[in-house]
């Protein structure tokens, strides 16, 4: 279930309570007029089921509420109520099925930003799989794949694509070429530093089987891309948190990063070639199956249809019977004709 806390501006109270009485799946409906300070207003509570809340949350929005009002959303974990039970039912779908458009918006416009958290996050993981590449250990290089926070502006390009908005794309496009510049400098730098100092040389880099996959773009990497960008782009529409770290393990973009910043600072030429490919295969194989994740999901849920019917329009009055032997005289203000 989600609850919905919406503030109403005055003169609009009746419209928005037609709208969420004829929703489908929305239960304890509370009503606090005049409660509302900023903006000012009349405060609207209520629980909808997941499945059922887009085409309730559209039709607030057509009301103007966004504009004038509020329309804030949480997610419920525990409801113990019969009427919530009972909406939950007559919602169609499961609700681990349903995609809230505009919660993953703001997500995705979240995450494309450039922070300094991002940055330095990714700077750090990029870090410890370098390490990992260099000592050689692979349970660095995974922290390291857990720890890289790349897949949410990934997700926003996915997002972007599926909207068709060129800004969010670009923006997106930006964070992870800045992200993973800044990392894979920083990187760099701290192992040509080691470098000059005797602790890394060249010779690292020479029996490093176990993580030669990192190096090795094929088939299975792309492969292994598409399955991570699609089960990333469900474990974000569903909320399952767990099952986004699952895809952070699975995809080496974060140690292909750092093995690149290792192989540029020690002039293993070749195998920067190497890992830049892998990264470009593992970034394109996830936004090609997370947009292809969501164009399904959409095509999928529309198949229920609205779960807002339309307020069917109010019948016209029935004309007046003619009398035998009266004439019909025109209605005050609608003379017509040329007056003498």
């Amino acid at each position: 279930m989600l609850h919905l806390r919406v503030i109403i501006p005055a003169g609009r109270t009746r419209r928005v309570l037609e709208t969420v009485e004829r929703a489908t799946g929305v239960a304890n409906v509370v009503l606090m007029p005049k409660a509302a300070r900023r903006p000012q207003g009349d405060l609207l509570l209520l629980d909808v089921a997941r499945e059922a809340a887009n085409d309730l949350i559209e039709e607030l929005k057509r009301l103007g509420l966004e504009d004038d009002g509020s329309i804030a959303i949480d997610n419920v974990e525990l409801t113990i109520s019969r009427a919530a039970e009972e909406a939950q039912e007559q919602a169609p779908g499961e609700g681990d099925d349903a995609v809230v458009w505009d919660q993953l918006a703001q997500r995705v416009t979240a995450d494309s930003r450039i922070t300094w958290a991002f940055l330095a996050f990714l700077a750090i993981a990029t870090q410890i799989a370098a390490i990992g590449v260099l000592i050689p250990s692979q349970i660095l290089i995974v922290g390291a794949m857990v720890l890289g926070p790349e897949f949410g502006a990934v997700a926003a390009i996915c997002f972007g694509l599926l909207r068709r908005e060129p800004r969010l794309i670009a923006v997106a496009v930006r964070t992870l070429v800045v992200g993973f510049g800044t990392a894979i400098l920083v990187t760099f730098l701290c192992a040509f530093v080691s470098r000059g100092i005797g602790w890394v040389s060249p010779d690292m880099l020479r029996h490093n089987q176990d993580v030669w996959f990192i190096v090795s773009p094929d088939k299975w990497s792309f492969i292994v891309a598409l399955l991570a960008g699609a089960a990333g782009v469900l474990s974000i529409t569903a909320g399952k948190s767990s099952a986004l770290v699952g895809v952070f393990i699975s995809v080496t973009t974060v140690p292909a990063a750092g093995y690149m910043a290792v192989a540029t600072a020690l002039g293993r030429w070749d195998e920067v070639g190497h890992s830049l490919a892998q990264l470009a295969v593992n970034i394109a194989g996830m936004v090609a199956a997370g947009t292809a994740t969501l164009f399904v999901q959409r095509f999928l849920w529309q198949r229920y249809g609205r779960r807002v019917p339309v307020a069917p329009a109010p019948p016209a009055a029935p004309p007046a019977p003619a009398v035998p032997g009266v004439r019909h005289r025109p209605a005050k203000g609608r003379r017509t004709g040329t007056r003498r």
